[in-house]
């Protein structure tokens, strides 16, 4: 059994749960996925089932889009609608004085290469340990920032009392939270998250996703699988020979000939009907591509 889950994620559960449950309606236990949801998140969950959890790797990278509903009026520790006012924390300007015209002033600041600094509440390791873990103890570690990119960030709802709808489309490890929290500070403003859906992941959107009951609904779940080749449809194609497909699967390298990919370039290895038997990387010396995942 191997292929892709597109997951329409509710609202209160774990990422993990979300595997877990996917793990009892296709009695299987080799699941995983490529980006993790918070708990009060919804949306598009990428699931990887059989041999299709070693292609992982070329999946987590991927843009993400999402739709947020965000709150002015004050911070909170999680920085989401779940955690507690944030005490000391910024506080917002009266209800009113906070307009939509000074929003968008601020958000040509946020669009393209920024910088956020990792939340405390978040899985991201510091000397092996989750930052989630030590804010649950109570505890505050400098974190570095890091290069993100917001390829698109608009507004897609007028500011109603407190509330703003946005849209972003962002590169992988990009935290909506710490984007809103900054958005408000821009604008002289406090804010945290009160609602989150992923809305797309690389090529995946949520018009392709099932939730859990429609899964477990299903007389036969794996029919709700998309073929493990689609995670790689992004991959440039090598067609290999028939006589080549036998070697492939053994792990020798097959020459390229009239075709020449980028030095070191992922490449799916494809029979002449479509059928994925390999990634391999483009050696440019020898003209070779070497399969390092066998499937």
């Amino acid at each position: 059994m191997n292929g892709i889950l597109i997951i329409d994620k509710p609202a209160g559960i774990t990422s993990h749960d979300v595997v877990y449950r996917v793990r009892r309606a296709l009695k299987t236990k080799r699941v995983g996925h490529t980006g993790t949801l918070d708990p009060f998140a919804t949306g598009v969950m990428v699931v990887l089932v059989g041999q299709a959890t070693r292609l992982a790797q070329f999946l987590d990278k991927d843009e993400k889009e999402y739709v947020a509903d965000v709150r002015f009026g004050f911070e909170t520790m999680t920085g989401d609608r779940t955690g507690e006012r944030r005490l000391g924390g910024r506080e917002s300007r009266r209800q009113g004085e906070l307009s939509q015209v000074e929003i968008e002033a601020v958000l040509p600041r946020f669009r393209g290469e920024i910088e956020q600094v990792p939340p405390m509440y978040s899985a991201k390791k510091v000397d092996g340990k989750k930052l989630y873990e030590l804010a649950r103890k109570g505890e505050t570690i400098e974190r570095k920032a890091v290069k993100v990119n917001i390829s698109n960030l608009e507004i897609t709802s007028e500011i109603r009392l407190t509330d703003l709808g946005i849209r972003v489309r962002c590169s992988a490890g990009t935290y909506i939270r710490t984007l809103a929290e900054d958005i408000a500070r821009a604008a002289g403003s406090a804010a945290h998250l009160a609602e989150l859906r992923r809305t797309a992941a690389g090529s995946f959107t949520i018009d392709q996703a099932i939730t859990l009951d429609e899964l477990q609904q299903l007389d036969d779940p794996t029919s709700a699988l998309t073929p493990m080749e689609t995670a790689v449809a992004h991959l440039p194609e090598f067609v290999l020979r028939e006589d080549r497909v036998a070697k492939t699967r053994n792990g020798m390298s097959t020459r390229t000939f009239d075709v020449e990919f980028a030095e070191n370039e992922p490449i799916r290895m494809t029979t002449e009907s479509g059928e994925l038997v390999a990634i391999g990387y483009y050696n440019d010396t020898e003209k070779v591509v070497q399969p390092k995942i066998v499937l």
